[in-house]
């Protein structure tokens, strides 16, 4: 991959986060506050839906660019002379890598941001130095293994889903598609990885909001699985499934459909 083309994808990727977390942010708030234990009239219900927003808003530039970077470069390098039939393990592998790094960044904005959106009585500052007060950097990363497990089914149904449905698209109207049309695949393929992730999602929120010391602070996602499913059942796993499904539709649609047209821009 050509250092311009890493630029691109890099430029193209930050661009595409930032627009995508700003626009679907109260939608993101409704979900997270669906999923908090404490329930979502507690939580806030629908009072400073945009509690948090700063640590989204530096976040998600280094969050998206790191990610498509990793991405690109990785499936360049898994595609040199790797027959048709084995690029949908090319994607996953990349976008799979991809999540990996782009976590390192994307969980100290979340840990924060989810905070914030269940006590939007305080400020993102606030937040920030509560937890490195009492729990120190790690505080910051709790949570990753289990944004790790979560992201990683997601990636590995939402990237080749993408990619398959852009080639069946460019095959059946004889020319690559265009930005419009990568947004429309972009749409369905993330609707459909939300949905059949969401328990994942609804564990990793546990996790993160859970107090320092109680039994779900320890990061086991099997754990928080368990304790959803014994005390809300099905319908706690799946608690916010449909703002989750809308917003990662739309968000695949704006996050996937800028991406292409940033990149074809710059390139």
């Amino acid at each position: 991959m050509e250092p311009r083309e890493s630029w691109a994808a890099l430029a193209a990727g930050g661009v595409a986060g930032v627009c995508v977390d700003l626009i679907l942010f109260p939608l993101d708030t409704v979900k997270t506050r669906l999923q908090s234990p404490q329930g979502f009239r507690k939580a806030g219900g629908f009072r400073g839906i945009y509690a948090g927003v700063p640590s989204t808003a530096i976040g998600s530039f280094p969050n998206a660019a790191m990610f498509f970077i990793t991405y690109e470069n990785v499936k360049s390098v898994l595609h040199r002379g790797s027959a048709s039939y084995l690029a949908p393990a090319t994607h996953m592998v990349a976008a799979s890598l991809a999540e990996v790094v782009a976590c390192l960044i994307r969980v100290p904005s979340e840990v924060v941001k989810q905070r914030a959106q269940v006590s939007p009585s305080s400020s993102t500052l606030q937040i920030l130095s509560r937890i490195l007060y009492h729990e120190g950097i790690q505080g910051l990363y709790r949570g990753y293994k289990s944004t790790v497990l979560r992201e990683i089914p997601f990636s590995l149904v939402q990237f080749p889903l993408w990619e398959s449905l852009k080639d069946l698209w460019s095959w059946k109207q004889g020319h690559v598609v265009d930005s419009w049309q990568s947004a429309v695949c972009g749409a369905f393929a993330g609707g459909f990885a939300a949905a059949v992730t969401t328990p994942l999602d609804v564990a990793k929120t546990r996790i993160m909001l859970a107090k320092a010391g109680s039994s779900n602070a320890s990061g086991n996602v099997l754990a928080a699985l368990g304790s959803i499913w014994r005390t809300q059942g099905l319908l706690g796993l799946f608690a916010g499934v449909v703002p989750r499904m809308a917003g990662i539709s739309l968000g695949g649609f704006i996050f996937l459909g800028t991406y292409e047209k940033t990149r074809q821009l710059l390139l």
